[in-house]
C-alpha cells in the first residue's frame, strides 16, 4: 500500500472517529436537552455535516478497497470486525492442519504399500524402483541443462 493511500486511510479513520464521537455527544445532549446548550448542539451538528463532507471526499480514493461482506455481517451482529480476521486465521490454520494430516496419512500409506508390495512382488518392485531412479536422474540432467542456460 502506498504511503499516500495509507495517509488517506488514516485521515478517513480520524474523520470517522470524529464523526462517531460527535454523534455520541449529540445523542447525550438531545437525551437531556437544555435550552442553553442549543449553541453547542448547533456547533456539533455543523461539525457532523463537515465530517460527512470530508468522508464523501475520500470516496474516490477508497474505491479500490475491498471489504468482504462477512465483515459487515460481523458488525451487524455486534462483533468487532477484527474478530473476522482472527476467525479467518483460525479457520485457515485448522484447514492447514487437516491438509497436513492428510498428507502425512498418504505418506504413511505409500510407505506401507511399498513395503507390502516389495514383499509380495519383489521383481516388479525392483523394476519399479529402477524406473523411478532413471526418471529422477533424467530430471536432474534436464534441470542442470537449464541451469547452464
Amino acid at each position: 500500500m502506498s504511503s499516500s493511500h495509507r495517509s488517506n486511510q488514516e485521515n478517513l479513520e480520524t474523520t470517522l472517529e470524529s464523526f462517531i464521537e460527535n454523534v455520541r455527544l449529540i445523542n447525550i445532549m438531545v437525551a437531556d436537552f437544555q435550552p442553553q446548550a442549543q449553541t453547542v448542539l448547533n456547533q456539533k451538528i455543523q461539525k457532523i455535516v463537515t465530517d460527512l463532507r470530508d468522508i464523501n471526499k475520500f470516496k474516490t480514493e477508497m474505491m479500490d478497497v475491498q471489504i468482504p461482506m462477512e465483515v459487515f455481517e460481523y458488525i451487524d451482529q455486534g462483533y468487532n470486525p477484527q474478530l473476522y480476521t482472527k476467525d479467518c486465521m483460525s479457520k485457515a490454520l485448522a484447514k492447514n492442519e487437516e491438509a497436513k494430516g492428510k498428507i502425512d496419512a498418504y505418506k504413511r500409506f505409500k510407505a506401507n504399500m511399498l513395503v507390502k508390495l516389495s514383499k509380495t512382488f519383489p521383481r516388479e518392485m525392483n523394476a519399479y524402483r529402477a524406473l523411478v531412479e532413471t526418471r529422477r536422474n533424467a530430471r536432474r540432467d534436464d534441470e542442470s541443462d537449464l541451469d547452464e542456460l
